[in-house]
Order: C-alpha cells, then sequence, then structure tokens
C-alpha cells in the first residue's frame, strides 16, 4: 500500500548549506538518482520529499476500514462523529508510520535498489538520510500513540479501565506492526507474512474496533464486511508484489507472489476479490431489510476492471497504476456499502 513519485527537474538551489535536521534533505549529491547530463536538474524540496516518502497515496485505503466501522455504527444508531474522526486520524498515523519505516527498512535490507521497478525511495535514492528517517518514524510513532490514547478515553472514558488497557495494548500492537513489516531486525513482510497482518489490521481491527468504540458492544455478523475490507487491502498489496517479484527475490523478500509465482499470484488477487465480493453479499443476505443494501454492486465493475488488468499485465512498471485505481476502487466499495446500510 505503496506508490508515490519523486519529479526530479533543474537544479535551483545549493543544498549543501542546509542545515541538518529531520526536515532537510541530507548535504550529499544525489548520485543514485540523478545520471551525468548537460542541463541541470532541479531537486525536490525538502517538503516534497518528505511528503513522497509519506506516500499520499496510499492513505485512501488506510482510513477505509474505518470509514466502514462508522457506517456500520451509524446503521445501528450508535454513530459518534468525534470517534469516527479520531479513528481515522490514528489509522493516517499509523499508515504514514508504516510508510516511513517500509522506504527505511527496505533500504537498509536492499528490496530497494535502482532496479526496482516500483518508484524510487527516499532513503535508498538518498533524499532523506537513513538517520532522519528514523526521527520521522519516532515522531509519528508518538503522533499514532497519543491519537490513539485519546481516541480511547474519549470512547470508552477512564473509568472503563480494563477496556482501555485492552485497546492500548492493540494500539501498541498496531504501531508493531508498522514499523516491523520491514524495519525490525526479523522483518515479518520478508517472510511472506506481510498479507495476513494487513488482513487482521486493516479488516478485522480497523472495522470492528471503530465500531466498538461506538457501540461498546460487538455484532459477530459484523466480520462479514470487515472481512471484505480486509481482503481488498491484501489485494492492494498483492498487486504490489507482483510488481516487485524480481527486486524481491535479489533481496531475499520472501512476499506471496515470490513464493507462488507470478501466474499463481494473479489467480491468488481473483480470489481475494471475489471473497471481499462474496463476505459483502453474505452480510447483505444475512441483514436484508432494504435493496439499498445492494448499492456497493455499483463498484463491483471496477473490481473487476482491476482484476482483469492484473491478469494480462506483464510489464511491472504497468501495474503502478493498477495499485492507485485498487485503494480508490475499495473506498468507493466502502461507501456504497455503508451508505446501503444505512439508506
Amino acid at each position: 500500500m505503496k506508490n508515490s513519485h519523486v519529479q526530479i527537474g533543474p537544479i535551483s538551489e545549493d543544498w549543501s548549506n542546509r542545515p541538518p535536521g529531520i526536515f532537510s534533505l541530507p548535504s550529499s549529491p544525489f548520485p543514485a538518482i540523478i545520471p551525468a547530463m548537460t542541463q541541470p536538474t532541479q531537486l525536490p524540496t525538502p517538503a516534497q520529499a518528505w511528503i513522497a516518502a509519506m506516500r499520499p497515496r496510499t492513505l485512501p485505503l488506510a482510513v477505509a476500514s474505518s470509514i466502514l466501522g462508522g457506517f456500520l455504527a451509524a446503521a445501528d444508531g450508535l454513530f459518534s462523529w468525534t470517534v469516527t474522526l479520531l479513528c481515522v486520524i490514528t489509522a493516517v498515523f499509523l499508515q504514514i508510520l508504516s510508510n516511513l519505516a517500509n522506504d527505511y527498512g527496505d533500504s537498509v535490507h536492499g528490496a530497494d535498489h535502482v532496479e526496482r521497478a516500483g518508484p524510487k525511495r527516499a532513503v535508498q535514492s538518498g533524499l532523506i538520510t537513513s538517520a532522519q528517517m528514523k526521527q520521522a518514524m519516532a515522531l509519528f510513532a508518538g503522533l499514532s500513540a497519543v491519537s490513539g490514547l485519546a481516541l480511547v478515553i474519549v470512547a470508552l472514558g477512564v473509568a472503563a479501565l480494563p477496556l482501555v488497557a485492552l485497546f492500548v495494548v492493540l494500539g501498541g500492537a498496531a504501531i508493531w506492526a508498522a514499523v516491523s513489516y520491514t524495519a525490525s531486525s526479523k522483518p515479518y513482510g520478508y517472510v511472506g507474512l506481510g498479507d495476513l497482518f494487513v488482513f487482521i489490521f486493516f479488516g478485522w481491527v480497523g472495522t470492528m474496533g471503530t465500531y466498538f468504540l461506538q457501540a461498546q458492544a460487538l455484532n459477530g455478523l459484523i466480520l462479514l464486511p470487515a472481512t471484505s475490507v480486509g481482503l481488498l487491502s491484501v489485494a492492494v498489496l498483492n498487486v504490489n508484489n507482483i510488481r516487485d517479484i524480481e527486486s524481491d527475490q535479489k533481496a531475499g523478500k520472501r512476499s506471496i507472489p515470490v513464493r507462488i509465482g507470478p501466474q499463481r499470484a494473479r489467480v491468488y488477487h481473483w480470489i481475494l476479490l471475489g471473497g471481499a465480493v462474496f463476505c459483502a453479499l453474505l452480510f447483505v443476505g444475512l441483514t436484508y431489510h432494504s435493496p439499498w443494501q445492494f448499492l456497493f454492486v455499483l463498484s463491483l465493475p471496477l473490481l473487476w476492471r482491476n482484476g482483469t488488468a492484473v491478469a494480462r499485465t506483464t510489464d511491472p512498471l504497468k501495474l503502478n497504476p493498477m495499485l492507485k485505481q485498487l485503494s480508490l476502487s475499495t473506498l468507493v466499495f466502502v461507501f456504497t456499502f455503508g451508505l446501503g446500510q444505512i439508506l
């Protein structure tokens, strides 16, 4: 869940005189991304480099489960704008933390290199130093913790100490998962467990956690739409991993597509998309009260388009647009499904 492009053009500023700091660029030139050329080339500003490293295109997918949980709470007459907004903010902080940690971790472990098909990353290309990236990771880990704690206290109150403690543990687990995907000494993303963790946190935890913090109770049927958004989130990761098969193999990153091969990974992609639709249909069938509940069917052509494009595309670079398309399609699926439950 992770595509951003840093645009390079004519140099207009001397970066060597810029003081070091968390939001400044290193003083070294940029040999990894700037080839010899006759015309000067402009480097991105520090703000542009950091925005690219945070990968804004991944954020819609990050908030999808929180939005879905809010819709499901609203369908039961339990919606809270404050709680849902804090869930979304916390999810954004966690996603940015994950993106920064992924940039740092893949550079350290060798998955980001000049032959990689995806966009060049900030640490690997020299735009941001490893030390600066670690400082940014610490900053967003802190923001995630503060936002998550505020969320739990607002939703449950300090009197509900056992529940507060439970969600503090879940929040800590989410921060650990965001960092450890690629940035730990034994990154779980390198042994093929990324899909499982994305499914759990982007599906079950995000959706059911948002619902519970408003309802302070769980409805077992909500597991079905939570599974839908979790499977779609895994599908986004799968497109990313299909694109990066060759570079991941060289770096020893054993993602699911690396383990099963590109053709089976495309079949796996259809299974993820089909499973998401099946769970949504099953939920509507079990809770049916209005034809509006099938509103999400309007989003299915977008999922079909993604599945067929991924199945037919063999050039890794041409998979990049499919990442953004599926992220936005997941958000459309969530909004149409959620609206259908409250209309």
